[in-house]
């Protein structure tokens, strides 16, 4: 049975789903959960949170709770279950919202996420495939976290890479959401399982209407990543990720082979990409550099040219 009230559902490639509760708020609903992509616990619960948060700020929603989603044996030390619970306590705390509970289970391997409710007026709900010809897109995080982590469990990348590695995946998208609001964002998602390209094609939409256009060499990358590429140090995903926009994009010669990787490479809490006017770029990015965040113009939206992506 449907719900008229069900504004945004599983048949949307949107970032979460938007149920209508009054005329003036819309209920947003979203879950993540992963198993670990850093060794130490509190990082990694952290990560896991800001991840899970993120799909609500992507939505254009600002989160108020959150439920935990633990899985772990009994063979693990409950001072490591304890420190991943605080590191996603803590990110909570930083986004204004509050725990109200979670559910935990036995598995074999430690899995930590968030199922998070957000809130936000009806008319500021932001969709993922509503770009605006003419728009620039801002990425407000640098790409890579994939590769890294990839060369961070062979023991290849340096200790201040892993740092800024670790830090980039746990930054909240907060600050990044609410530096964009007022501004006229036509489109908004975040980049992670999908990476920058898949996320694109969904973004563009199934309509043929627009093309995205993405300047490679614009593209903000974390210390190592492409050296990571280009040794062959790319999860699973990345490949997986080449399948799934397969046609739907188009590459121009010059672009090297390690660096459109990278644009395939799967996001662990990577950035928004939020579609925009330039006027309205131009404001956002120095509202973000006062603020000592990043966010980088990428490419721009064009009218449709035959395939949903280019990149030159």
């Amino acid at each position: 049975m449907s719900d008229e009230r069900l504004l945004i559902g599983y048949d949307s490639d949107d970032d979460a789903c938007v149920y209508l509760a009054s005329e003036d708020v819309a209920i947003i609903q979203t879950i993540d959960f992963f198993p670990p992509v850093v060794d130490d616990p509190y990082d990694y619960g952290c990560i896991a949170a800001a991840n899970a948060l993120s799909d609500v700020y992507a939505m254009g929603a600002t989160p108020k709770t959150a439920l935990n989603l633990l899985c772990f044996s009994s063979c693990l030390d409950l001072d490591v279950v304890r420190k991943i619970l605080e590191g996603g306590a803590d990110k909570c705390l930083e986004a204004g919202a509050s725990i109200a509970g979670g559910h935990s289970i036995e598995d074999e391997e430690p899995k930590y996420g968030l199922s998070v409710m957000g809130l936000c007026h009806p008319d500021k709900i932001r969709r993922n495939d509503t770009p605006r010809i003419g728009d620039l897109l801002v990425l407000t995080k640098p790409l890579g976290t994939g590769a890294l982590s990839t060369g961070l469990k062979a023991e290849l990348i340096r200790e201040e890479s892993i740092k800024k590695l670790v830090d980039t995946m746990a930054k909240l998208n907060k600050y990044a959401f609410e530096a964009s609001i007022g501004l006229d964002v036509s489109a908004s998602t975040d980049v992670t399982g999908f990476g920058l390209l898949g996320h694109a094609r969904e973004m563009a939409g199934k309509e043929n209407r627009v093309t995205i256009l993405i300047d490679s060499e614009k593209l903000p990358l974390l210390p190592e990543a492409l050296e990571m590429a280009q040794d062959g140090m790319l999860p699973g995903g990345c490949y997986r990720n080449r399948g799934f926009v397969g046609d739907r994009v188009q590459f121009d010669e010059g672009v090297p082979l390690a660096l459109s990787d990278l644009m395939f490479d799967p996001q662990t809490s990577g950035g928004l990409l939020l579609a925009m006017p330039e006027k309205d770029a131009t404001t956002y990015l120095s509202t973000m550099h006062e603020q000592g965040e990043g966010a980088w113009v990428i490419g721009r939206v064009k009218a449709f040219e035959g395939v949903a992506i280019k990149v030159h």
